[in-house]
């Protein structure tokens, strides 16, 4: 297999000079943890506070990682990654909302990103988080499997209408629909309810997608027994395969309540577990449809290997690759340009709101060994490359 990652050229391909310094820039902090750890303490304060700083996150993190404030923003974003062949994923990145009311806007914005997509062909998919829809706790009730007051269970049944009425909107306007995965102790009726919407709406094509962080050493199982399941209740499987997202919670929660550790023992053994589980549903694509939501180059050829070894076609409808906006685009442009389907999580919301998300992801590439310095490598390479031009 050809090793086509290291092509800075078509990886940076839209960014100007002042963009790859500013991302440059940004990597290089996100590489200090301890600047992370203070800027982002900095940041949280001068936010509620009300301090004037908008502006400059704006300018810096914001629109590295986010296409814009609202849908409407993000089209110029949308629109330049399309004419190098990559398509966006319009990710309402607002987190943590506990109100009836907000749950309703987070269901509008949905619904208004799936009629979005459906106008545009540079937005194949739509998406939203479980907890977008409905309260950590609920799910996590039901998950232990214990009684809902009629109160919870007023609130439950209206989680589950939310769900309905976009996997239905999504079926209508033949949308495919990304349901993100979160926190193992919630995730069990988020499955459940995921799966009932599968066997409702998938059943000419993979309209729902789950999302598999394959950090769990318990996933492949899991995706084994739903496939019987879709092949004795006759619905097709849409599945988003992660590595995850929430490791350190994860284990310190285990700990804590003195529980056996949901996360594989080693980086390894998640790495080994993701690549079974694609392996699993490139051997099933007649039942099955793949959105390889993965950073990990390795990972990424071990996929592009299977396909060539399958015939199965770069562009086939079944495989697509995604990554996070701001992220990993040697890998997804150099992709895009030898014809695969990709697709970029392109996030968006009020500055503000999306500051959690923001947050999260340089904490997170703090933490991924490797990741951060494999940007900035693939960023030096670049500006080296055209100053010698």
């Amino acid at each position: 297999m050809e090793k086509i990652f290291n092509n800075t050229q078509v990886a940076f391909s839209l960014k100007s000079d002042t963009e790859l310094d500013r991302a440059y820039f940004l990597f290089k902090m996100i590489a200090n943890q301890p600047l992370v750890r203070i800027g982002t303490a900095v940041t949280n304060f001068a936010l509620k506070a009300h301090l004037p700083v908008e502006g400059l996150i704006r300018a810096t993190v914001f629109d590295h990682f986010c296409g814009g404030v609202n849908e409407v923003d993000c089209l110029s974003v949308v629109d330049k990654m399309y004419t190098k062949g990559v398509s966006s994923v319009l990710d309402y990145s607002v987190e943590g909302k506990e109100q009836e009311d907000q749950f309703d806007a987070a269901l509008e914005m949905t619904l208004k990103t799936i009629e979005f997509a459906k106008e545009h062909q540079a937005i194949p998919f739509a998406v939203f988080k479980p907890t977008g829809f409905g309260r950590f706790e609920l799910y996590e009730k039901l998950g232990e499997k214990q009684t809902l007051t009629d109160i919870e269970q007023a609130e439950w049944n209206r989680v589950v209408e939310r769900f309905d009425l976009v996997c239905k909107d999504a079926h209508s306007k033949n949308v495919a629909l990304l349901i993100d995965g979160e926190e193992s102790w919630m995730q069990d009726a988020a499955d459940e309810l995921v799966t009932e919407m599968m066997r409702k709406y998938n059943k000419e094509k993979a309209i729902v997608f789950n999302t598999l962080q394959m950090y769990r050493w318990d996933r492949l199982d899991y995706l084994k027994k739903l496939h019987q399941q879709a092949k004795n209740e006759g619905f097709l499987i849409g599945m988003k395969l992660v590595r995850g997202a929430y490791m350190e919670k994860e284990i310190v929660r285990a700990n804590e309540k003195g529980y056996p550790s949901p996360i594989c023992a080693s980086k390894q053994a998640t790495d080994e577990n993701y690549d079974a589980a694609v392996l699993y549903m490139i051997e099933h694509l007649d039942a099955m449809s793949l959105f390889a939501g993965t950073h990990n180059e390795s990972s990424t050829y071990t996929l592009m290997e299977l396909m060539q070894q399958k015939g199965i076609k770069t562009s086939a409808h079944g495989v697509w690759f995604g990554q996070l906006y701001g992220m990993s685009d040697n890998i997804s442009y150099n992709l895009a340009d030898h014809g695969y389907n990709v697709a970029k999580y392109l996030p968006f919301g009020p500055v503000k709101d999306v500051m959690p998300y923001l947050i999260r992801r340089a904490e997170e590439n703090t933490s991924v060994a490797g990741q951060t310095s494999r940007e900035l490598e693939m960023i030096k390479a670049e500006r080296n490359r055209r100053k010698e031009k």
